[in-house]
């Protein structure tokens, strides 16, 4: 059994982005600490800050190492370590002048951060905590020492001030920018599911409909088949009836096998309807059998990859795919249709061309939509291309259709290997 995956939620990703600001915000802590003792030479009691750094230090890494496991973030959990930084960056300020520090414009960063990523009443607790905790240094704190020296503390007062803006404001930003990013991708990701979602349902709808024909087609060709028989019989019948006779029984018959072979693989698991087979055999039998259906195409193939072929389970729905996107190109081109299939161990990438009339820009922005064909009426239901495009897409492949140069078409399908391969295979 594999593990599970970690968390991508919008908090998880949060919540790694406030490691990565509690990093930067260390960093700048130590250098201030450092910058205010050596260069300014402020007595500071340098123990109890040190020792706050390093336990947000040592809380920061234990966090990362919670990261690594698949365990969801909660809401409360995202503001719990909010709060606590707030709750250090309080004890930092105690020990260094309180509301005198000028980096006590801190408290923003945290307060914007609970607003941008977590609904409204966590972030008015956060107002809370914030004033609170601002309000308490105002009377209790430790005063900063005066320089040493000639150094005006006023101007070091306001150039911190300066500072403290400028780290808020830059941290602000970027976690602003990344937030921002998130939204965007999650709306895609959330317009894509909507549109997987519609395509899915017209394909159950497709599926009821075919169900009903092939139950309500038994019937009659049965009786077709019988009729035909007893025709081909009839002493009376010349040769030339005879034959045709035959012809049309061989293709009633053709029609009742395919009817019961979609009955047999409907609701089929991959493992019980298909087998182990070579990719090379595979895509070898499809085009065979293709061919024996359409005996009049000109057809070249050149099948190219590393030998002995990757092994894969053969799959009805795919077959039949790749399929219609052969009679597609015969339907255009039937004295020039070229297959062409590399692969190596991870992608199969399979390229089906014809020599026709190519596309216009409105047929390739249709291409592959429900009902859309260019064919005549009564030639096509415009449904085979969207049904390929569906069954690549449910195997994680792409379809990609061009003009070629010199005319025609060239639909080119990229499939990951690994949808078609069962465990150990």
């Amino acid at each position: 059994m594999n593990a599970a995956a970690p968390d991508v939620s919008s908090n998880a990703i949060n919540l790694r982005r406030l490691i990565v600001l509690r990093l930067i915000a260390l960093a700048g802590q130590i250098l201030a600490v450092w910058i205010a003792v050596t260069s300014l030479h402020l007595a500071l009691p340098l123990r109890p800050l040190i020792g706050i750094i390093a336990a947000m230090a040592l809380f920061n890494f234990l966090t990362w190492l919670r990261m690594q496991r698949p365990w969801p973030v909660a809401e409360t959990e995202l503001f719990a370590h909010l709060a606590l930084d707030v709750a250090a960056l309080t004890g930092l300020l105690y020990f260094s002048g309180g509301s005198t520090n000028p980096f006590v414009i801190l408290y923003l960063l945290p307060l914007a951060l609970t607003a941008a990523a977590l609904p409204a009443g966590y972030a008015w607790a956060m107002v809370a905590v914030s004033i609170a905790c601002y309000s308490l240094l105002m009377f209790y704190y430790i005063p900063l020492p005066h320089a040493h020296g000639d150094h005006d503390d006023f101007g070091l007062h306001v150039l911190g001030m300066w500072l403290g803006f400028l780290l808020s404001a830059a941290l602000i930003a970027w976690f602003a920018v990344r937030m921002s990013e998130t939204r965007r991708s999650r709306d895609r990701l959330l317009a894509q599911m909507r549109e997987d979602e519609l395509r899915n349902e017209r394909i159950v709808a497709l599926g009821t409909l075919a169900a009903g024909a092939a139950h309500e087609l038994g019937t009659p060709l049965s009786t077709m088949a019988v009729l035909a028989k007893d025709m081909e019989q009839d002493a009376g019948a010349s040769p030339p009836m005879r034959a045709n006779l035959r012809v049309l029984r061989e293709q009633v018959d053709r029609c009742k096998s395919i009817l019961s072979s979609l009955s047999a693989s409907a609701g089929a698991s991959r493992a019980e309807g298909g087998r182990r087979v070579p990719l090379e055999n595979y895509l070898a039998g499809v085009v065979d059998h293709w061919q024996t259906m359409r005996p009049g195409v000109s057809v070249q193939r050149q099948f190219g990859g590393p030998r002995p072929s990757p092994e894969i389970i053969a799959e009805q729905t795919l077959s039949q795919a790749i399929v219609n996107i052969l009679n597609n190109a015969a339907d255009s081109s039937p004295d020039n249709v070229e297959i062409r299939a590399n692969w190596d161990e991870r992608e199969l990438v399979l390229e089906i061309s014809d020599r026709g009339g190519g596309m216009t820009p409105d047929v390739a922005r249709a291409a592959g939509q429900p009902f859309f064909t260019t064919k005549a009426p009564g030639e096509g239901l415009g449904v085979g291309l969207f049904l390929a495009h569906a069954t690549l897409r449910r195997f994680g492949g792409t379809v990609r259709m061009y003009n070629r140069e010199g005319g025609g078409v060239c639909t080119q399908l990229a499939l990951p290997l690994s949808s078609l391969r069962v465990d150990g295979a």
